[in-house]
């Protein structure tokens, strides 16, 4: 027998914030649909590749730290009902020349603000020079010039697992998934959606729309004019000295140097039998297809080993072992995207967040299942509206 074509909500894309949506909506008591095009945990989209930074002093704003804070007592408590790992707080470091103003997503002072930022929120942290960097972290080339903060709960999140628990949870809670299926339209004629895969149609009262990089095609309009789909790289370099780069001894860290997004550089400690550090910058100036990205050329490895790897880091060879690409949706001014879709207004469009989400994904999740069920105590989503992405 067929599955039912209905539900009180579907959610559209179940990748970070997509599957945070279906977990607690399904934990809810909710009728909840989850539809990806794909087989979640996957490497189409935006929340692969084995380790995603988290940092509480969010330097790119502090609307985002009640986020990242939720989403780490949410981490916990799956952690505890599930004996999954999902936050590795192996530390955070952040770098950058002291004398000089640093950007990263649009303009921000980085470091600066981070550091402006615990101080704010009495985030635990440290603030280092060249000396402290070097005598603590001796994987960093560090100059006689340096700024450093470091965030002693900081660390990284297993993107992977993440998602895969957050579904295994959802369905446990009896939400439904289709996976392998492409939403190719969304529409409400009504007072109920309409979502139109490649398979069959599908009626809700309500739809979250969380389809990352699908979202601007989908919805087009004022959508794809403005949220610009980017290309990136993600590198995994074999490593000469092990022990410097061990999880119990090395911090993420990101190294910002300039005011262009290639001027940033970003990294992970060495998982445990990797024998490889995954390490990744930025570009903000070519958007990409999702259904056509290109694969990683040569001159990409080369470039980034001699401006970021070789000056920079020390035990890592020039081998790079494996190199994959992710995509970032990016609104204005790097913000996130999370509002009411305006013609649509059982539509709740969650997506754009701008290549640093995934730390706060599962509170964002969160609050957008409060918001759809009427709960009083979440999280202001309002603050990511079209009005703060314009």
């Amino acid at each position: 027998m067929d599955e039912p074509a209905t539900a009180d909500v579907i959610v559209v894309g179940l990748g970070a914030v997509g599957s945070a949506v279906l977990y607690q909506l399904a934990r809810r008591k909710v009728v909840a649909l989850g539809i990806d095009r794909f087989v979640p945990p996957h490497d189409r989209g935006s929340s692969h590749g084995e380790t995603r930074i988290t940092r509480q002093a969010v330097g790119e704003g502090a609307d985002y730290v009640p986020f990242v804070r939720r989403s780490h007592r949410i981490w916990r408590e799956l952690e505890a009902l599930t004996g999954e790992r999902l936050l590795e707080p192996v530390g955070a470091l952040f770098m950058t020349p002291k004398h000089q103003a640093a950007s990263l997503h649009h303009g921000v002072d980085f470091v600066r603000a981070t550091i402006a930022t615990a101080q704010q929120f009495g985030i635990e942290h440290e603030v280092l020079d060249s000396r402290d960097i070097a005598g603590r972290f001796p994987q960093f080339k560090v100059g006689p010039d340096m700024l450093g903060y470091f965030e002693p709960d900081g660390g990284f999140l297993r993107p992977e697992a993440c998602i895969a628990t957050q579904l295994d949870l959802a369905r446990r809670h009896g939400a439904r998934t289709r996976l392998g299926e492409a939403v190719l339209a969304v529409d409400q004629p009504g007072e109920r959606v309409t979502v139109r895969t490649d398979r069959r149609e599908y009626q809700a009262k309500q739809v979250v729309l969380a389809a990352g990089a699908w979202l601007p095609g989908l919805l087009g309009g004022w959508y794809r004019e403005t949220l610009m789909v980017r290309r990136q790289v993600l590198y995994w370099f074999a490593v000469d000295q092990p022990a410097l780069w061990q999880m119990e001894l090395s911090p993420v860290f990101i190294w910002v140097d300039g005011s262009r997004a290639e001027d940033c550089c970003y990294g992970f400690p060495m998982l445990t039998g990797a024998g490889a550090v995954k390490l990744g910058s930025e570009q903000d100036r070519e958007t990409t297809d999702p259904d056509a990205v290109l694969p990683v050329r040569p001159e990409e490895i080369r470039a980034i080993h001699q401006m970021h790897v070789a000056p920079r880091l020390n035990g890592i060879g020039s081998a790079c072992i494996k190199a994959s690409t992710c995509c970032y949706t990016v609104a204005p001014r790097h913000r996130f995207l999370v509002e009411r879709h305006p013609e649509m207004p059982a539509v709740t469009v969650v997506s754009a967040c701008s290549g640093h989400g995934f730390k706060h994904s599962a509170a964002l999740g969160e609050a957008v299942a409060q918001a759809i069920v009427g709960e009083s105590d979440g999280l202001d989503l309002a603050v990511f509206s079209r009005a703060g992405a314009s």
